[in-house]
């Protein structure tokens, strides 16, 4: 069976329902295929309950629709779902689940694509041809867990932060959350404050930020020179936290901004954990050497030992695509990645959040746009 069209987008996390729209508005032929049953798995099943957008509101809108006027100025995880349910409707985006993409071959004598899909439910082969193919797959397609001596041999419950939903079943445990990213610092406040005896491991340099200082640099940044925002949002944290240093909490020396602009680390965005970890009630140890058991050995030959390990160790992305590094992620750089060679484009994978995927899904419209207009594509 084969299926004919412009435009063919993989994934339905924000960033293909996003292309999607912005195709819808300019009247763009587009196909939507999803592997998972539903969009956006990843928020739906893979993330935690307490999870709200780090971001405010008005840098975490799609293209085209914006958040109701009474949505909080942080948006919980079930809102943003609504959202998403409510953008699909608007726009008339109509996926196909349970559809995984075999193969993506590009013909020079056609100039187009050919993907090979296979529909899970009823094990069905189609092959779709299309002149622009968009890989909106994600930049947290699977799991990442370090390899870690004696990891397999764990004799308690070991999870990574995507399975993690509440600390309230582990209450009186001994809980350990490998990884301070915003997940990470997260998930060791919500433990704690469930009751659970919580450390976390604090592996390399990290910013860490309040919510107002952070919403107050992305606005500056639009006027100001990075650089000289991100020295004003060092010397604030300095004034809010202090000195981390002595609670193992390290600054990078490239300022919070700069380094997600370059290689996509996010500031944390503190919770609550920070005054936690200073009152000693969550515990910071350095990298795990190894486990032995329930042992957890620590590089500075610390060891204790725990019930339950989260590892909010991150994702890595499954896209191969040729203008994609290994790591899943665009060879070139924002802003100019989102662009490949042969109608080839990527959504989602700047490491910019939602603004970016905005940005990329207008961009990519436009494109697509303009290239059709010039030549006039017929799917023969």
């Amino acid at each position: 069976m084969e299926e004919r069209t412009i435009v063919l987008i993989v994934g339905t996390g924000p960033a293909g329902l996003a292309t999607a729209a912005c195709l819808a508005q300019l009247s763009i032929p587009h196909v939507i295929v999803e592997r998972e049953d539903c969009s956006a798995s990843l928020w739906r099943n893979r993330a935690y309950d307490r999870l709200k957008l780090h971001l405010v509101k008005e840098f975490c809108e799609l293209p085209h629709m914006s958040y109701p006027p009474d949505a909080p100025t942080y948006i919980p995880k079930d809102q943003f779902m609504k959202y998403l349910d409510s953008y699909i409707e608007r726009f008339d985006i109509q996926p196909k689940y349970n559809t995984t993409i075999e193969s993506c071959t590009y013909n020079e004598g056609k100039e187009c694509w050919f993907s090979l899909a296979c529909d899970v439910a009823t094990s069905m082969v189609v092959r779709y041809k299309s002149k622009f193919l968009v890989v909106a797959s994600g930049e947290n397609s699977a799991a990442n867990i370090p390899v870690i001596p004696g990891l397999h041999d764990f004799t308690g419950v070991a999870i990574h932060s995507s399975l993690y939903k509440s600390g309230v079943v582990y209450s009186g445990k001994n809980a350990l959350v490998v990884g301070c990213g915003n997940s990470g610092m997260e998930i060791a406040y919500d433990l704690a404050s469930h009751g659970a005896n919580t450390s976390i491991v604090i592996r390399s340099p990290v910013h860490v930020m309040t919510k107002e200082i952070i919403r107050l640099g992305m606005t500056l940044v639009q006027h100001t020179p990075v650089n000289i925002v991100d020295d004003l949002l060092v010397r604030m944290s300095n004034f809010v936290f202090g000195d981390l240093s002595r609670h193992g909490i390290v600054k990078p020396k490239a300022g919070p901004l700069l380094l997600k602009e370059k290689i996509g680390r996010s500031a944390v965005i503190d919770v609550g954990t920070v005054g936690l970890i200073k009152k000693g009630i969550i515990k910071v140890h350095e990298n795990i050497s190894k486990i032995n058991g329930n042992v957890v050995e620590f590089e500075d030959k610390k060891e204790s030992s725990f019930d339950v390990i989260v590892y909010a160790t991150g994702y890595k992305s499954m896209n191969g695509e040729s203008m994609l590094n290994n790591d899943g992620l665009p060879k070139k750089e924002f802003p100019n990645h989102w662009k490949g060679a042969n109608e080839l484009y990527c959504a989602g994978l700047a490491r910019r959040g939602l603004a970016g995927i905005a940005i990329d899904a207008n961009s990519i419209a436009n494109d697509i746009l303009s290239t059709h207009k010039t030549h006039r594509f017929e799917m023969n």
